[in-house]
């Protein structure tokens, strides 16, 4: 299968709109409050069907069972600060005569993994590849999906985004949710149904879980989670943080996703430390806060000094490193550890046992699998079964030809990349294969009634 990305463009003969408006609040400040909603067009079975068979992803997706028609809201949600601020999403809908693409339809939930850009719309399906893969994985075959694209991204009004921070992003996916809702039942014949299902990559593995939690414990009486499905995401944050700031291997990514944690904590908590020059090396000192995200591409930013010149991204400390190792030696005892912790999705159980399952893979170079394994233990403690996929290890995936597919798939996958499957794995080879079995997961639940 080729990488997702590629047949984006296949699809943009469809009457898609340059996304516009809606980027600026009105006097409405309720959460959830929908600002402003634009129909950008629709993708149809053909188009959809076309991209999927020129890249591989239809073993997977499927062919698909509906045209889609895409929109793009603005809404009202709340900073870390309990602050009104707005943000954008895409709703991809089911549209059609075929009995999975009429009436009320499952909703699925979805957070998107880290990207550095600002810019990032889910809406624009023609260019965004996790964008491209909801609409055939879920939209195409009857599912309603709505992507927040998240605070500080997009048109949002907030000018950081508080990445990590479990429970200004778990809001900004709830007021997403209800702002979505109320632009279909103003704006379209598909309506969704009671059906909650929620996921999430990477960055929204963790927003997704978190999503999951505060639902269950501020909503129940709004919203009832059918299932969930986090992927890949860093859910015991403090012990990821632990390593990644100790001796051990520095995940993939680091000096990209540092800047991203530690500007979302010190905007959200004011005290990570009183000086920037504390925390980063020169000459990148004036450069790690508000770095991300940005439209600058990121080569541009090395050339301009702003970033380590390191193309695994993992020069965190030593010389010509982005932090101080004097930073690093104060970790253990630091703010930056204590907000971790406070970020760290243990320790709580969800309501509906059988309706919950993690997926990831063992060799990920990034959010390492003990986030996932860990979590797993952590629900079984509490009597909570969930199992946890693993695309390295067929016992843990499902029985049956499904299963053998999905591994056989992934193992074909990580040998035709080669020299690139380390580089690939966590952004490119295991979401697809993931989000099919969360699928898988989903269409058990709802067919047993769950």
């Amino acid at each position: 299968m080729k990488r997702i990305r590629t047949w984006a463009s296949l699809v943009c003969g469809a009457s898609l709109l340059a996304a516009c408006g809606g980027g600026g609040e009105d006097a409405n400040t309720e959460r959830g409050a929908l600002l402003a909603a634009q129909l950008l067009g629709k993708v149809t079975i053909a188009q959809i069907d076309a991209g999927t068979a020129a890249s591989g992803l239809q073993a997977l997706s499927g062919t698909a069972q509906c045209d889609v028609d895409l929109s793009y809201i603005t809404y009202v949600t709340r900073d870390p600060h309990g602050a009104p601020a707005s943000a954008t999403a895409g709703v991809l809908v089911p549209s059609g005569a075929g009995a999975a693409c009429t009436g009320d339809r499952p909703v699925v939930l979805y957070a998107h993994g880290t990207t550095m850009t600002q810019t990032k719309n889910l809406a624009n399906v023609s260019s965004d590849s996790e964008g491209s893969l909801l609409m055939a994985m879920y939209a195409a075959q009857g599912f309603i999906v709505v992507a927040p694209n998240y605070l500080g991204y997009d048109r949002s009004s907030l000018s950081y985004h508080p990445w990590l921070h479990a429970e200004s992003q778990a809001a900004d996916m709830i007021d997403g949710l209800r702002a979505a809702k109320a632009h279909l039942a103003a704006a379209s014949p598909t309506r969704p149904s009671a059906k909650l299902l929620v996921t999430g990559y990477s960055q929204g593995g963790h927003v997704a879980m978190a999503t999951h939690k505060v639902i269950e414990r501020d909503h129940a009486s709004e919203f009832t989670v059918t299932a969930s499905g986090p992927m890949s995401g860093p859910y015991n944050l403090v012990k990821f943080v632990d390593v990644a700031m100790g001796p051990g291997p520095i995940p993939g990514g680091a000096t990209l996703f540092t800047p991203l944690l530690i500007t979302s904590y010190q905007r959200a908590y004011g005290n990570i430390d009183t000086s920037l020059a504390n925390v980063y090396q020169a000459p990148y000192v004036n450069a790690g806060d508000r770095l991300f995200p940005t439209d600058t591409p990121i080569d541009q930013l090395i050339a301009q000094g702003k970033l380590p010149n390191d193309p695994t991204f993992t020069q965190l400390f030593g010389a010509g490193g982005l932090i101080t190792d004097a930073f690093r030696a104060g970790y253990a005892t630091s703010n930056l550890r204590i907000a971790a912790q406070a970020n760290t999705l243990l320790g709580w159980t969800p309501r509906r046992p059988g309706t919950v399952a993690l997926c990831g893979g063992a060799q990920d170079p990034t959010v390492f699998f003990f986030n996932t394994v860990d979590l797993q233990a952590d629900f079984a403690a509490r009597n909570f079964p969930a199992p946890a996929f693993d695309l390295e290890t067929r016992a843990t995936l499902p029985a049956g030809v499904v299963g053998d597919q999905i591994f056989g798939g992934f193992q074909a996958q990580k040998t035709a990349a080669g020299a690139n499957a380390a580089a690939q794995y966590h952004g490119t080879l295991v979401p697809p294969f993931c989000t099919a079995l969360v699928r898988g997961l989903y269409q058990q639940v709802l067919a047993a009634g769950l």
